[in-house]
């Protein structure tokens, strides 16, 4: 697992943006995992920025979605069809087709997220999953004690993630209880995870991600055991690091 610290949010955003498009130019049909959420925001509007100057382009580049709500209706401006269509299709030239969320409106979602599945390994597998982390350490949905082996499920919301998602929405009270999301085993075979944290409200879930114990307390923790993991965090990130000198050292050092 590669770590690297850097000044601000603004730099976590180019850096992890360097990495997608950099795949993308040489892979212009990779098949990306993308996340929700306040953390990957930056990132996209880094890669719109460069959609739009000509550097980059998604058009042949296929996306799956982590995760979505349960019983939310698809058009509804918080389900993740829309935020996707909206932050990523739109902005970085997607075409919709190649663009999968998991159906959380389907009347079996046992079948819709065994269906999900399918499609994943249908298209090859993930190349380079995006990913933020929650406070309480989730990431996707996959809430504390998920099993570090499941695959996309049906899962119950933690308090904490709901309360942390009630911006989104006009009342806490709306925020649903339950999700479709990518389970653990499916994320880590991702061929690259890329995880980006920004702010002091996520330096105690990457401290235990990063420096504790392997552990389905902290679900983050999981990419201890990837072989192509790099987590990209700024200053307030990274502060509850111990080893966050060496971990400036080694990128600095980095072999070429």
């Amino acid at each position: 697992m590669e770590i690297v610290i850097l000044p601000s949010a603004a730099d976590v955003d180019a850096a992890a943006a360097d990495i997608v498009a950099s795949l993308v130019l040489k892979r212009p049909d990779a098949v990306l995992g993308v996340a929700t959420g306040s953390s990957p925001q930056g990132i996209y509007r880094q890669l719109a920025g460069r959609v739009a100057d000509g550097a980059v382009s998604f058009a042949g580049a296929s996306a799956f979605a982590l995760d979505e709500y349960v019983g939310l209706d698809v058009g509804h401006p918080e389900s993740y069809h829309s935020v996707i269509a909206r932050e990523v299709c739109g902005p970085l030239g997607f075409d919709q087709a190649r663009v999968r969320v998991p159906d959380g409106s389907a009347a079996d979602t046992r079948k819709a997220a065994a269906a999900y599945e399918t499609a994943i390994a249908d298209a090859g597998g993930i190349d380079l999953q995006i990913l933020g982390i929650g406070t309480n350490g989730h990431i996707g949905f996959n809430e504390p004690t998920s099993s570090l082996a499941s695959r996309t499920r049906v899962k119950t919301l933690a308090p904490q993630t709901r309360a942390d998602n009630a911006r989104f929405f006009a009342d806490p009270a709306d925020v649903p209880t339950h999700c479709i999301t990518q389970g653990l085993g499916t994320i880590f075979e991702a061929r690259h995870l890329l995880l980006v944290a920004q702010g002091a409200s996520k330096s105690d879930a990457i401290a235990h991600a990063v420096e504790g114990p392997v552990s389905s307390r902290w679900p983050g923790s999981i990419l201890q055991l990837h072989p192509h993991a790099t987590v990209i965090l700024d200053e307030a990130a990274a502060s509850r690091l111990e080893l966050a000198d060496y971990y400036r050292y080694a990128v600095a050092n980095k072999p070429a």
